[in-house]
């Protein structure tokens, strides 16, 4: 193990995205559990990628503001799909956002096929580069995020119904995919919200946050220590601190 790789100066602003990413996701991780639609999250994430890829397919700047307007407004137009959808076929909306995932995929996968970064940008979209995050990159997030909490906080987003919840759900994913990749977008979503499925309210929000934040400041130690690849790491460092947090709150 390399301990000098424990630098506070690349963990600190990744442990903080991941902190930030968490803000939005664990609430409404609970939701997408309580209204049975898992694989939406999945669904959005790579529909705002796919407004990525689309953008740089274009020749615009990577990660700048056109880039991050294609990834909302791709984001935000599969909300729409999917509210249309949850209106006109309730029973086949999980299996309607599975077709919409694969489609947005091999979209994706259509477009990067002439570039010769193509598999690269891919990897960066599943996985994400969170040890790679910047200051601008933070204060974008947090910026987004800010807000979202306080519309959740208040009851703004329930109020808004099926609408109000996609949107805040686009917003969240979109804002975090780029970051993270979709995997860590998945993951941080489920896994905190499945470990705390027992518990309601306020309390379990505090736990899954406590477990989330747990999973990626450990996965981001093991991921610097075995210089491994950070996202994979964080993911099962979730799932290990989610099985030790379930086990934990049930005695």
């Amino acid at each position: 193990m390399n301990w000098h790789a424990l630098d506070w100066g690349i963990l600190g602003p990744a442990l903080a995205a991941g902190l930030l990413v968490l803000a939005t996701h664990v609430p409404l991780g609970a939701q997408v559990l309580d209204r049975g639609i898992v694989f939406a999250d999945l669904a959005i994430a790579q529909i705002a990628g796919l407004g990525v890829i689309a953008a740089d397919t274009l020749g615009m700047p990577e990660g700048g503001f056109a880039v991050q307007v294609a990834a909302v407004c791709a984001a935000l137009l599969g909300a729409l799909l999917l509210t249309w959808t949850e209106r006109r076929a309730p029973r086949q909306q999980e299996a309607l956002i599975g077709v919409i995932f694969v489609l947005a995929a091999c979209a994706g996968l259509l477009l990067l096929a002439g570039n010769p970064h193509g598999g690269e940008h891919l990897k960066d979209l599943l996985v994400g580069q969170i040890l790679w995050v910047d200051a601008r990159q933070l204060g974008w997030l947090a910026a987004l995020t800010a807000p979202l909490v306080a519309a959740m906080a208040l009851g703004w987003v329930r109020r808004a119904g099926h609408p109000g919840f996609y949107g805040a759900f686009a917003l969240a994913v979109t804002a975090s995919v780029q970051l993270v990749g979709v995997y860590l977008v998945f993951s941080s979503l489920i896994i905190p919200a499945l470990a705390t499925q027992r518990h309601r309210g306020a309390a379990r929000h505090a736990i899954a946050y406590g477990i989330g934040a747990a999973g990626y400041a450990l996965g981001l130690a093991l991921s610097a220590l075995l210089d491994a690849p950070s996202g994979a790491v964080i993911v099962w460092a979730l799932a290990g601190c989610a099985i030790a947090g379930a086990a934990a709150f049930r005695a």
